[in-house]
């Protein structure tokens, strides 16, 4: 089985390339020839993930599957959510994202925090979706040099380090995006019995 995986994100495609059985090859945007970036105007990750697997089927006619992924800070209500890669503004890097997020935090107590992610598939034409969530808290200063986005200063509940301090494997073994990605290839390798 081919799958068009909607992002040109070289950091979502090592956590989620390793994941998937060797029957399922994964092609980018890139590799399928699209070069157009995909619009989230949507409040919330379903509704984005939906745009961006829907945009891709109707160009290629193609499996294919994307993923929206948030921060949702409970001090927040849930803040910054599927405003997470655009926080401090629509040019932001991780970094200025990171100091508004600790800025807002300063004086809060309560640093209670989720990633929560939303795959959308588009297998044979019909959508179906897969939510991961990994429950955790907002460090109050930057640490580690790995991953990307907001993991120097996200720690998963039953940790005492931020993903940027783990590597790629200790990082899966809580990852938000790895719960929603199991749960797409065991519903994929069903659905391929009946093919």
């Amino acid at each position: 089985m081919e799958l068009i995986f909607a992002t040109n994100n070289l950091h979502k495609i090592a956590e989620i390339q390793p994941l998937l059985p060797a029957t399922i090859r994964l092609k980018t945007l890139k590799q399928a020839g699209i070069e157009q970036e995909i619009p989230e105007p949507h409040d919330s990750l379903e509704a984005n993930a939906s745009e961006k697997s829907r945009v891709i089927h109707s160009i290629t006619g193609a499996n294919c599957f994307s993923e929206d992924t948030g921060l949702e800070v409970v001090a927040l209500n849930g803040a910054p959510g599927v405003k997470t890669a655009r926080y401090a503004g629509s040019t932001a890097g991780a970094k200025e994202n990171i100091n508004k997020l600790l800025d807002v935090l300063r004086n809060e107590n309560d640093r209670r925090a989720r990633f929560r992610t939303v795959i959308s598939l588009i297998l044979n034409g019909k959508e179906f979706q897969f939510e991961g969530i990994c429950e955790g808290r907002i460090s109050k200063q930057p640490s580690g040099n790995q991953g990307f986005g907001y993991d120097p200063v996200f720690i998963p509940n039953g940790s005492d380090r931020c993903f940027a301090d783990m590597t790629l494997e200790e990082k899966q073994q809580y990852s938000h995006r790895r719960k929603a990605t199991d749960k797409l290839v065991d519903f994929l390798l069903v659905e391929a019995t009946k093919l």
